[in-house]
Protein backbone atom coordinates (compact mmCIF):
# COMPACT_ATOMS: atom_id res chain seq x y z
CA UNK A 1 0.00 0.00 0.00
CA UNK A 2 1.40 3.57 -0.80
CA UNK A 3 2.46 5.70 1.59
CA UNK A 4 -0.51 8.36 0.41
CA UNK A 5 -2.78 5.54 1.00
CA UNK A 6 -2.25 4.57 4.35
CA UNK A 7 -1.83 8.11 5.57
CA UNK A 8 -5.59 8.83 3.94
CA UNK A 9 -6.80 5.74 5.58
CA UNK A 10 -4.95 6.91 9.36
CA UNK A 11 -6.67 9.87 8.97
CA UNK A 12 -10.21 8.10 8.17
CA UNK A 13 -9.58 6.38 11.81
CA UNK A 14 -8.53 9.13 13.80
CA UNK A 15 -8.83 8.77 17.37
CA UNK A 16 -10.19 5.57 16.50
CA UNK A 17 -8.97 1.90 18.79
CA UNK A 18 -6.91 0.11 15.44
CA UNK A 19 -4.67 -2.51 14.96
CA UNK A 20 -2.10 -1.92 12.68
CA UNK A 21 0.39 -4.69 10.59
CA UNK A 22 3.77 -3.61 9.45
CA UNK A 23 6.45 -4.95 7.08
CA UNK A 24 7.38 -8.13 8.91
CA UNK A 25 3.97 -9.23 10.13
CA UNK A 26 4.15 -7.60 13.49
CA UNK A 27 0.76 -5.99 14.81
CA UNK A 28 -0.25 -3.35 17.12
CA UNK A 29 -3.06 -1.76 18.71
CA UNK A 30 -3.87 1.42 19.68
CA UNK A 31 -5.59 4.42 19.34
CA UNK A 32 -4.94 6.66 16.17
CA UNK A 33 -3.37 10.27 18.50
CA UNK A 34 -1.60 11.83 15.18
CA UNK A 35 -0.72 11.15 11.39
CA UNK A 36 1.90 13.26 10.00
CA UNK A 37 3.59 12.77 6.47
CA UNK A 38 6.06 10.17 7.84
CA UNK A 39 5.11 8.86 11.28
CA UNK A 40 1.60 7.60 12.88
CA UNK A 41 1.65 8.15 16.51
CA UNK A 42 -0.43 5.19 18.53
CA UNK A 43 -1.63 5.54 21.95
CA UNK A 44 -1.11 1.93 23.35
CA UNK A 45 -2.85 0.94 26.34
CA UNK A 46 -0.72 -0.50 29.16
CA UNK A 47 3.00 0.44 30.24
CA UNK A 48 5.39 -0.50 27.02
CA UNK A 49 8.79 0.09 29.34
CA UNK A 50 9.15 -0.17 33.47
CA UNK A 51 7.54 2.76 34.68
CA UNK A 52 7.85 1.99 38.49
CA UNK A 53 11.17 3.81 40.39
CA UNK A 54 12.43 0.43 42.82
CA UNK A 55 13.26 1.91 45.95
CA UNK A 56 13.28 0.86 49.54
CA UNK A 57 9.34 -0.92 50.23
CA UNK A 58 7.80 -1.44 53.69
CA UNK A 59 6.54 -5.13 52.14
CA UNK A 60 6.96 -7.90 53.36
CA UNK A 61 10.46 -8.78 53.54
CA UNK A 62 13.20 -11.34 54.79
CA UNK A 63 14.02 -8.94 58.15
CA UNK A 64 14.70 -9.90 61.69
CA UNK A 65 11.18 -11.02 62.14
CA UNK A 66 9.66 -13.46 65.34
CA UNK A 67 10.54 -16.86 63.52
CA UNK A 68 11.30 -20.22 65.72
CA UNK A 69 14.88 -20.53 66.81
CA UNK A 70 17.68 -18.09 66.80
CA UNK A 71 18.01 -17.32 62.63
CA UNK A 72 16.56 -14.72 60.90
CA UNK A 73 12.22 -15.17 61.19
CA UNK A 74 10.28 -14.21 58.40
CA UNK A 75 8.65 -11.21 59.87
CA UNK A 76 7.64 -7.52 58.49
CA UNK A 77 11.07 -6.81 57.61
CA UNK A 78 12.35 -3.40 56.12
CA UNK A 79 14.15 -4.68 52.66
CA UNK A 80 13.14 -3.81 49.23
CA UNK A 81 9.62 -5.78 49.53
CA UNK A 82 6.82 -4.93 47.03
CA UNK A 83 5.62 -3.01 49.05
CA UNK A 84 4.65 1.20 47.04
CA UNK A 85 7.75 2.17 47.42
CA UNK A 86 9.91 6.04 47.32
CA UNK A 87 9.34 6.43 43.64
CA UNK A 88 10.30 10.23 42.34
CA UNK A 89 7.84 13.13 43.43
CA UNK A 90 5.47 13.06 46.46
CA UNK A 91 2.48 10.98 44.82
CA UNK A 92 1.54 7.50 45.18
CA UNK A 93 2.97 4.77 42.12
CA UNK A 94 0.17 5.43 39.58
CA UNK A 95 0.67 3.30 36.50
CA UNK A 96 0.42 4.94 32.97
CA UNK A 97 -3.03 4.25 31.04
CA UNK A 98 -1.41 4.88 27.81
CA UNK A 99 1.87 4.86 26.51
CA UNK A 100 2.93 6.35 22.97
CA UNK A 101 4.33 4.29 20.05
CA UNK A 102 5.70 5.95 17.15
CA UNK A 103 5.38 3.92 13.76
CA UNK A 104 6.76 4.79 10.92
CA UNK A 105 3.95 5.06 7.94
CA UNK A 106 6.30 3.62 4.80
CA UNK A 107 6.24 0.16 6.70
CA UNK A 108 2.66 -0.36 7.92
CA UNK A 109 0.70 -2.96 5.55
CA UNK A 110 -2.77 -2.85 6.85
CA UNK A 111 -5.05 -0.85 9.69
CA UNK A 112 -8.24 -2.87 11.23
CA UNK A 113 -10.71 -1.24 13.71
CA UNK A 114 -10.91 -3.00 16.64
CA UNK A 115 -13.85 -2.70 19.12
CA UNK A 116 -13.71 -1.41 22.48
CA UNK A 117 -14.29 -4.26 25.00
Amino acid sequence: MLRTDMKALCEAHMHRYVEVQDQNGVCYDGIVEYIDDHTLGLAVPGAIGEQRAFGPGFGPGFGPGFGPGFGPGFGPGFGPGFGPGFGPGPFPFRPRRFSRLVLPLYTLTALSLLPYY
